[in-house]
C-alpha cells in the first residue's frame, strides 16, 4: 500500500494519492491533474476512484477533468447534489483499492455532504482516515462557509455528533490526514502539522474534548473571521463544473507584444504582477497589482481581485504558466495573455514606470518624532495587531483592501508607512493604494519582525 500526501503551501491544501496492487484512488484533487496522472503512470496503476470529502470553497477541484482523462468514478458522500455525473455513496459503504478498503463515514458539519474516508488494511484494520475539512490538526472545519439553508449553529450541532459518533470512537493510532494545514481559512487556527493521529487529536484538539453540545457549538462558532470573498464562488463552481485547465491555458498562455499589452490595458484589463515583492517595488507598470508567487498567491488573488475581470500578466520569465495555473486553482479563468519580455520589455521601451520606496525599520524610527503627517498603516490581521503593534498605528487588514470604501478612509494628506509581518502583504497593499492614487507612501522592509527589534519604536498591545 502506498499513501502520498500532495501538499500545496500556497493554498494550505492536501490532496492524497493511494495505491495498492494495480489500482489507485485520489482524494480531493486540485484542478491541475497532471501530477496524479504522472504518479499513476510511474506506479503502473489505474486510478479507479476520485473521492471528494465535500464541495471545497477555497479551491477548484480537478475531479471532473481527472475523471474524463482516466474513466475513474467520482465519489461523494450522502446528501450531495451536483450538476455532473457522480456516485453518491451511502454512509458505511466500502470501496476496494487493491486489497485495501475505504469506508465512507458521513460527517456533516462543515457542510451537509461532508464525509471522511476510513482506509483499512488488508486485514480490515483501520489504518488512517482522510478527514477533509471535518477534522484538522488542532481544529475543525468552520460551519459557516457553504451551509445551504442551515445556520452555522445548526451545522456546528451536526458536527458535534459527527465527531463524537464517527471520529472519536476510532482507535488512537489511526492516522489523521486532513485536507488543510496551517494558514488555511477553512478553520480558525490550524496547527503546524499536516497530519496527526486520533490519539494526539483527542489529547490536544479543543473540539474533541468532552463537552456538551451547547458548549461545542459555542466554541466552534465564536471567533470566526470573515470568509474570503471567493469561497462561495469556488463552492458553486465545484458543484456545477468548470472548463478544462487545457482550455484555460490555451487562452492565457499567449505572449503579448508591447502594443497588444497596451491595447489590453486600454480595454480595462487588470495588470497582475506576480514577480517577487522585492522586484516589484524597484519598478513596475503603473496601475499594476502586485501578488508575488513567492507568498500565499492564490489566497490573496481570490481575496483581492474582482472575479470575472480580464487579467493580463507581468511575470518573471518562465513563470507565466505557473501564474495561470495558480489562478485557475481558485477559478480565475480570465487571463488573456502576458507581456512578452516582462517588465524589462516595458522599461527598455521607455514606457512610464512607477516604484515604491522601501525603507528600513530604523529609518521609520528616525522619521517618527519629526514628521507630524506620518501615519503607520499596519495591514496584518486584527489578531496579529492585537498581539502587538506600533503605538499609534492604524490597523487596516489586507483583506479589507478589496473594499474601495475602506481605502477611501485613508487620509491622502498623510505620509503612509506600510508594514505587515514580514514584507509580502505590505507590498500588495502598497500596489493597491498606488492604483488608487496614493503616492506618498513607504514600504517598511522586514515588516513587524524588524520593527519590534528596532530601538526608538514603542510597541504596545
Amino acid at each position: 500500500m502506498n499513501i502520498q500526501q500532495l501538499y500545496t503551501k500556497c493554498l494550505s491544501e492536501a490532496a492524497y494519492f493511494i495505491s495498492d496492487g494495480n489500482e489507485a484512488a485520489v482524494i480531493d484533487p486540485l484542478r491541475d491533474v497532471d501530477t496524479y496522472l504522472q504518479m499513476a503512470e510511474e506506479q503502473n496503476v489505474q486510478i479507479k476512484y476520485i473521492f471528494e470529502t465535500h464541495f471545497h470553497a477555497d479551491f477548484v477541484s480537478g475531479h471532473q477533468e481527472l475523471a474524463a482523462r482516466t474513466g475513474a468514478q467520482i465519489v461523494y458522500g450522502p446528501d450531495t447534489e451536483a450538476d455532473f455525473p457522480f456516485y453518491k455513496a451511502t454512509d458505511g459503504e466500502t470501496f476496494k483499492i487493491g486489497a485495501r478498503s475505504i469506508e465512507v463515514l458521513h460527517t456533516p458539519g462543515h457542510t451537509l455532504e461532508s464525509s471522511c474516508y476510513l482506509l483499512r488494511d488488508a486485514q480490515g484494520t483501520p489504518y488512517c482516515i482522510f478527514t477533509g475539512d471535518t477534522l484538522f490538526v488542532g481544529d475543525v472545519g468552520r460551519p459557516d462557509l457553504f451551509s445551504g439553508n442551515l445556520s452555522k449553529e445548526e451545522l456546528a450541532a451536526k458536527m458535534y455528533h459527527s465527531l463524537n459518533e464517527k471520529i472519536k470512537p476510532l482507535h488512537d493510532d489511526v492516522i489523521v490526514y486532513p485536507a488543510h494545514g496551517p494558514g488555511s481559512s477553512c478553520g480558525k487556527n490550524l496547527g503546524p502539522e499536516t497530519y496527526s493521529t486520533i490519539g494526539q487529536q483527542k489529547a490536544t484538539n479543543y473540539a474533541l474534548k468532552d463537552m456538551s453540545e451547547e458548549e461545542f457549538v459555542q466554541n466552534v462558532t465564536q471567533g470566526l473571521s470573515e470568509a474570503p470573498a471567493y469561497f462561495p464562488i469556488n463552492a458553486r463552481l465545484n458543484k456545477s463544473g468548470v472548463s478544462s485547465l487545457e482550455d484555460v491555458m490555451s487562452k492565457g498562455l499567449k505572449p503579448l507584444s508591447l502594443q497588444e499589452f497596451k491595447e489590453k490595458i486600454a480595454g480595462d484589463a487588470l495588470i497582475l504582477d506576480t514577480r517577487k515583492s522585492t522586484s516589484f517595488t524597484e519598478g513596475f507598470i503603473p496601475e499594476s497589482i502586485s501578488i508575488g508567487l513567492d507568498g500565499r498567491f492564490a489566497e490573496w488573488a481570490g481575496v483581492l481581485l474582482p472575479f470575472g475581470k480580464e487579467i493580463v500578466l507581468v511575470t518573471e520569465p518562465g513563470n507565466e504558466a505557473e501564474s495561470i495555473t495558480r489562478l485557475a486553482r481558485i477559478g480565475y479563468d480570465t487571463v488573456s495573455g502576458y507581456l512578452e519580455g516582462g517588465f524589462e520589455q516595458w522599461q527598455n521601451a521607455g514606457e512610464e514606470v512607477d516604484l515604491i520606496i522601501d525603507i528600513e525599520a530604523d529609518e521609520l524610527a528616525m522619521d517618527l518624532p519629526h514628521d507630524p503627517k506620518l501615519e503607520i498603516l499596519d495591514v496584518r490581521k486584527e489578531g496579529e495587531f492585537g498581539e502587538g503593534h506600533v503605538q499609534g498605528a492604524t490597523n487596516m487588514p489586507l483583506n479589507k483592501f478589496s473594499d474601495i470604501l475602506s481605502i477611501a478612509n485613508v487620509d491622502t494628506e498623510r505620509n503612509l508607512y506600510i508594514h505587515c509581518a514580514g514584507g509580502y502583504r505590505s507590498v500588495i497593499a502598497a500596489s493597491i493604494l498606488k492604483r488608487q492614487g496614493f503616492h506618498n507612501l513607504r514600504n517598511v522592509l522586514g515588516g513587524f519582525a524588524k520593527i519590534k527589534e528596532t530601538e526608538g519604536i514603542n510597541i504596545v498591545k
